[in-house]
């Protein structure tokens, strides 16, 4: 067991936890435990959204991904930063205004408020439960890669640290544990980039030059394709972090908590800001690994996984020194912090669907009873998915892929969400038959292809009937198709249309949306 980074680990944990105690003492309603009391500062939003996005799969799962293939990565991190291009012209204003707590707010404002909210809560839960056991398990590896503890407690312990956030400090503890993550991510990542291109005279042409001549792809490591062939697979996986990263319903949430729209529109500016200063570090960051790094070191970084902490440990001076063990300790830990934080942005989206969707909206929909029992059951909602998740994730053990989980994710967030919130805001014809034909058809569709798709197909990549990674390029036409043609092939509702207008006027001007409440 390395004590170094042992200690760093648990400084990480203290702070988040301190976070946690203060937030805890000003969350006592609904409203504050689900959306901070809508207090939060287009600024603070900005970085937390940013945090939300820079998980471990980002930060780990890019720098890696440059590493081994080059150019893909860069591609991925592009189409990531495009999301919130979309979140701004589509959704950022119009969630604030229409919506209180979860997405299926906006979806019920002028749908029939139970079958849609129920089908908004399975895919968000569905997406939730997927990408929060890929956070665990990576969370797993990495404490048990770098501390020495065994995968079933390091889980046990993200777990435990997860449901701590959200049980007791809701979303106000979840939104600053996001930002001072955010924080210390960008300055670790800044320090590596700086002493990165030291090494090569702060010229990046020379970087990428070696980079290139020290690949088995040569001059090609710098261009496309250098993790498939095919190049379909490079656009689908982008596809599906542009799209379906804009609907991961754990982001959406966000726009609940500023207190107007124009905080809104000014947080989305500084999670752009922020992020694509992120993901510059990360280039640099792996295609320094692939400079700097011994040849043949790819192995050790476990799949690409591994290659920032052990390019810390090499540019802090290499293994058994102090300056090395130092550095890697301080990225390990960071690390570590992002994937706390995130799953307690994923675990708060899963029990807002629960609680405010399911319990209070469709099986119990008593407007004086949610703002009694609100907090209540929103906390024991939380703590249900958080212990199903822990268990399943330990259930399913290390060898679980991640990638896959991830990709399913974003790509039923993509085609399930994604149709049914742009056609609920823009299109006056769409109805309740619609948006569940949409919601399901997305969401067989996705599920389906993943698993004819090249990871799951038992036969191996080459036997596999669907050739793409991720199905996006089929699963978001089929499910802007389903949409349409539930709504065409349904019964008129002149209802369904009225609500359009008063959707409209909300989503434009605010009238009629929650206003903040002072801590």
């Amino acid at each position: 067991m390395n004590l170094t980074r042992l200690f760093f680990f648990g400084a990480i944990l203290a702070i988040t936890i301190g976070i946690t105690i203060w937030a805890s003492r000003r969350t006592s309603t609904t409203s504050e435990f689900f959306a901070a009391g809508r207090s939060v500062t287009g600024r603070q939003n900005g970085l937390a959204i940013a945090g939300d996005l820079m998980s471990a799969a980002t930060f780990l799962g890019f720098t890696g991904l440059i590493y081994l293939a080059g150019f893909d990565g860069w591609v991925l991190a592009t189409a990531a930063i495009f999301s919130f291009l979309l979140i701004l012209m589509l959704f950022a204003e119009r969630m604030r205004n229409a919506g209180q707590y979860t997405m299926a707010d906006v979806l019920s404002f002028r749908l029939s408020r139970r079958p849609v909210r129920a089908a908004a809560a399975s895919t968000t839960l569905v997406v939730v439960v997927f990408y929060l056991i890929a956070q665990l398990v990576g969370a797993g590896v990495l404490i048990r890669a770098l501390t020495g503890l065994d995968f079933t407690v390091a889980v046990i312990l993200t777990g435990a640290a997860m449901l701590a956030y959200v049980v007791f400090g809701g979303m106000l503890a979840t939104t600053w544990v996001q930002i001072v993550k955010a924080a210390m991510l960008l300055a670790v990542g800044a320090a590596m980039c700086v002493f990165i291109l030291w090494q090569f005279h702060f010229n990046v042409f020379e970087l990428f030059d070696t980079a290139a001549s020290r690949h088995p792809l040569g001059d090609n490591y710098l261009g496309p394709g250098g993790s498939n062939p095919n190049p379909l697979n490079t656009l689908s996986a982008g596809l599906a972090y542009a799209i379906g990263t804009a609907a991961l319903p754990h982001i959406l949430i966000r726009f609940f908590t500023v207190p107007d729209a124009q905080a809104a529109r000014r947080s989305v500016g500084w999670a752009v800001g922020l992020i694509g200063v992120f993901f510059v570090m990360t280039s640099i960051i792996g295609y320094g690994a692939r400079a700097l790094l011994p040849t043949g070191s790819e192995e050790a970084t476990a799949g690409g996984n591994l290659t920032a902490p052990l390019l810390a440990q090499h540019l802090g001076g290499g293994e058994g020194t102090f300056g090395g063990d130092v550095f890697i300790a301080l990225v390990s830990a960071v690390a570590f912090a992002t994937i706390l934080a995130v799953v307690a942005g994923l675990l708060l989206s899963a029990s807002g669907a629960i609680s405010h969707d399911l319990w209070f909206n469709v099986l119990k929909p008593d407007a004086s009873a949610a703002e009694r029992e609100g907090t209540t059951v929103a906390r024991v909602a939380a703590l249900a998915v958080g212990v199903v998740a822990v268990v399943l994730t330990i259930a399913l053990g290390d060898s679980l892929n991640v990638a896959l989980l991830v990709g399913l994710a974003l790509s039923i967030a993509a085609s399930a969400n994604f149709p049914a919130l742009v056609l609920c805001l823009a299109w006056r014809r769409f109805n309740t038959v619609g948006a569940l034909v949409g919601i399901f058809g997305g969401l067989i569709a996705s599920v389906t292809l993943i698993i004819l798709g090249p990871q799951v197909w038992p036969g191996g990549p080459e036997a596999a009937p669907f050739p793409l990674t991720f199905p996006v390029l089929v699963s978001i036409p089929v499910g802007f198709a389903c949409c349409v043609l539930g709504t065409l092939l349904s019964p008129r509702r002149v209802e369904d249309e009225q609500t359009y207008y008063e959707l409209l006027v909300r989503s434009q001007t605010g009238i009629g949306a929650e206003a903040p409440t002072a801590h």
